[in-house]
Order: C-alpha cells, then sequence, then structure tokens
C-alpha cells in the first residue's frame, strides 16, 4: 500500500487504501473546500508542526451512538446542582485556544496548531464547526469542546477542562442536544481510555463509513447552535 500526495483539486482517495495505522495521504491544505470534502469521506487530519499535513481514516473508528451515553454518578450530581452554565458556539477562538495549550500526557506539543485554528475558524463562520462552552458560576470559561457537523453527524475534534468535570459536563449536553435532533452519531475519530469511559465503542471501518453515508443524507445544521425556549431545563432533567 501507498500513502497518497494530494493535489490541488480538494479529493481525496478512497478511505479503504489507508495503510494499517491509518494514514492515507499527506500535503494539501486546509482551505474548507478540502476539510468538508475529507469529513464527508470519514477523513480528518492530524500532525505535528514538524510534519506536513497528514490525512487519517482509522480502522477500527470510535464512535457515540448517542443512546449510549454513560454520565457518571459524580457527573449527574454536578448537572442536578447546576454547578456549571452550557452554551453552543459563543466563544469559538477561546475554546479552540484551549484545547490548544491542554497538556496531553505523551504528547510534547499538540496538534492544534496556529493554521489548524485559523482553518477551523474559518469553517465555524461558514457555520459547520462548532463549539461547546462550560461556564462556572463566576462567569468564566472553565471547559468545552469544538467540532464539525455535516448531516446528522458531530465529528469531535478536541475538548478542555479546567475544572473538573467540566468538559463531561458539556459533553453530556451536546450529546442530549443531538439526539433531540435526531443526530445519528458522534464521531470521536481516535480511541482513548476517557472516550470510551463516556460510552463510545469501537466499530470497522466499513461499518463506520456506512453510518457516515446514512448521516449525510440530511442537510447539515449550519449556523449558530443554540437551546431552543424550554430545552435547557428539560435536558437538565433528562441528564440528571
Amino acid at each position: 500500500m501507498v500513502v497518497y500526495r494530494l493535489i490541488e483539486e480538494p479529493i481525496f482517495p478512497h478511505p479503504d487504501e489507508a495503510e494499517p495505522d491509518g494514514l492515507l495521504a499527506v500535503g494539501g491544505d486546509l482551505s474548507p473546500e478540502r476539510l468538508l470534502s475529507a469529513y464527508a469521506a470519514g477523513i480528518f487530519p492530524w500532525y505535528d508542526e514538524k510534519s506536513p499535513i497528514l490525512w487519517w481514516s482509522l480502522d477500527p473508528r470510535l464512535i457515540l451512538n448517542l443512546d449510549k451515553l454513560h454520565i457518571s454518578r459524580r457527573v449527574k450530581r454536578k448537572i442536578r446542582n447546576q454547578e456549571y452554565t452550557v452554551t453552543f458556539d459563543h466563544d469559538f477562538e477561546s475554546v479552540i485556544s484551549n484545547c490548544a495549550r491542554k497538556f496531553r500526557p505523551g504528547q510534547a506539543g499538540t496538534w492544534i496548531l496556529p493554521e489548524i485554528i485559523e482553518a477551523y475558524v474559518k469553517l465555524h463562520r461558514l457555520g459547520f464547526a462548532h463549539s461547546v462552552e462550560v461556564w462556572n458560576s463566576h462567569g468564566n470559561l472553565v471547559g468545552g469542546l469544538y467540532g464539525v457537523s455535516l448531516g446528522r453527524i458531530f465529528s469531535g475534534e478536541s475538548m478542555f477542562f479546567l475544572e473538573p468535570d467540566a468538559s463531561k459536563f458539556g459533553f453530556s449536553y451536546l450529546v442530549q442536544w443531538l439526539k433531540n435532533r435526531e443526530f445519528h452519531f458522534v464521531d470521536c475519530q481516535q480511541p482513548t481510555d476517557h472516550l470510551k469511559s463516556l460510552g463510545a465503542e469501537e466499530v470497522s471501518r466499513e461499518s463506520f463509513l456506512e453510518k457516515l453515508d446514512a448521516a449525510l443524507e440530511f442537510p447539515a445544521l449550519r449556523g449558530q447552535w443554540e437551546f431552543m425556549e424550554g430545552e435547557y431545563r428539560l435536558i437538565t432533567k433528562i441528564l440528571s
């Protein structure tokens, strides 16, 4: 098998052509057109400052079926007591910047480089990338996550927390919000113990691509995401 070098046109080889570790292609750019083409094909960028842009399609793939979300008793208690408040798309740039600064064991730096931030901010302004913000009682941003949405799939990119359980708190609200809009699943991309503890499961690439195709039959929910009137209180009741 070979790793493909991308041409100027924003197209990709089929994900089945990926190496055993999931690496599919190298090069190209981070234009909105190429990024959206990648996500529509089940491909995502992941690289560091020492390498060119690398494009991946993992097998197996980690996804969260929305009815499989696991919320710990501790987080449920925090939701019940409303220790934090959740918003969508209120401060995308702060969320992605905090994700870039997050320390990750075993990693010397971050893959969320300045050009990644710039590219996803553009996607946010186009209505395809979304953020979840978690605020404490003093109005400080203490957690959150961001990702890309096409059709009825949300592809999570990264999350951060500055206070205990803040990202789990926000993720729980996001999952229920997506359920309310009949989204199919959350693409968690890379397997981590943290995401598995929240209910995410590995599926084959073939199964993932089938699920992705079904989700893409629906139009993207573009623009700023928000809670409908009364929805936040209802979600709090469901989650707690």
